[in-house]
């Protein structure tokens, strides 16, 4: 006779079983009006079956060298969809005759290119021409928040790459001094509910900060800025504007301390310390600081939704044969 399995094991489990439902349900719905529409789980099953397996064993060789990374891949998925959608436009070098995204201000601190690179020479050469960039860039940033310690969770791809990179598109990504009604805004009209808004930021558990993202907090008074940890940022921009400051205790790991540290008025940007300032989010950020389970899976869930944000098919979009440049 079968014993049933311990409560503590299905608690476990739920979460990843909730967000494969879910997952399935953003797949067959579509979010941003049919964005999904041609993506699908085992999307390079028949063409390119080791696809996955080549790209996690990259990410997680680089990380290994330097798990510093992980927040370049991330950071760099997220700023790739919240311009021309998931379509790898961040990946495009400059041109004689055009500046590229990755050349605006807002993205010179990405790192992570060399890894999208090798993936993509690793793929052309057992199956040319099939694997996009922009899928590589999701899976990767995927594998990225699993080998910091993060959830595991599947993606749909079929994604095209674009063939825009214009600098000045970079002016909507979400700026270190907006406060949390206003990137309610900016995150709703992306389709994010402000709860996604925030499970989504929580990606700033991974990573640093320069000093010219948050100095500014410094030179005026800021009564949500803890007074010991203020007196510790200083002392970072000390060393100048390039400066750097963990977002929170554990830079490399993926886990709730981020919204521990919003708590204790311990945030480093501004635009994390106001989800915790403000009435409509704090107990969401409470919410996340007392149950990582519960970030995990909400995290998880929107990743996903991000990853379908503008897909480009085949009538947009191509598969580069080099990922810094347009066929």
């Amino acid at each position: 006779m079968l014993s049933k399995p311990p409560l503590r094991i299905l608690n476990m489990a739920l979460p990843y079983f909730l967000s494969m439902i879910l997952t399935m349900a953003m797949i067959v719905s579509g979010y941003r009006f049919g964005a999904a529409d041609g993506l699908s789980m085992n999307y390079y099953l028949m063409t390119c079956p080791f696809a996955e397996s080549v790209i996690k064993d990259i990410v997680n060789r680089a990380l290994q060298d330097d798990p510093t990374l992980a927040a370049g891949l991330v950071r760099m998925h997220f700023h790739d969809c919240f311009i021309e959608g998931c379509d790898a436009s961040i990946l495009l070098d400059s041109t004689k005759d055009n500046t590229a995204e990755k050349d605006s201000p807002a993205n010179l601190s990405l790192r992570g290119y060399e890894i999208v690179d090798e993936a993509k020479e690793e793929l052309e050469g057992q199956c040319p021409g099939i694997v996009s960039c922009a899928d590589i860039l999701a899976m990767a940033a995927r594998d990225a928040v699993f080998f910091s310690g993060g959830p595991v969770y599947d993606i749909p791809n079929g994604r095209k790459d674009g063939k825009r990179s214009k600098i000045e598109d970079t002016i909507n990504l979400p700026s270190p001094s907006l406060n949390a009604s206003e990137l309610i805004r900016l995150f709703g009209k992306h389709g994010f509910t402000a709860q996604e808004m925030v499970a989504l930021s929580g990606a700033h558990t991974l990573g640093v900060a320069r000093c010219s993202s948050f100095k500014n907090r410094l030179n005026n008074v800021d009564t949500n800025l803890d007074t010991n940890f203020a007196q510790t940022l200083t002392k970072t921009c000390s060393a100048g504007d390039n400066a750097e400051q963990p977002l929170d205790p554990t830079k490399n790991n993926f886990d709730n301390l981020y919204y521990n540290a919003l708590q204790r008025k311990s945030g480093v940007l501004f635009s994390d310390q106001t989800l915790f300032s403000t009435p409509k989010t704090k107990g969401m950020v409470n919410g996340y600081a007392l149950n990582q389970a519960m970030f995990f899976l909400d995290f998880q869930q929107a990743m996903v939704k991000m990853g379908l944000l503008d897909v480009k098919d085949g009538k947009n979009g191509e598969v580069r044969g080099n990922c810094r440049k347009i066929n």
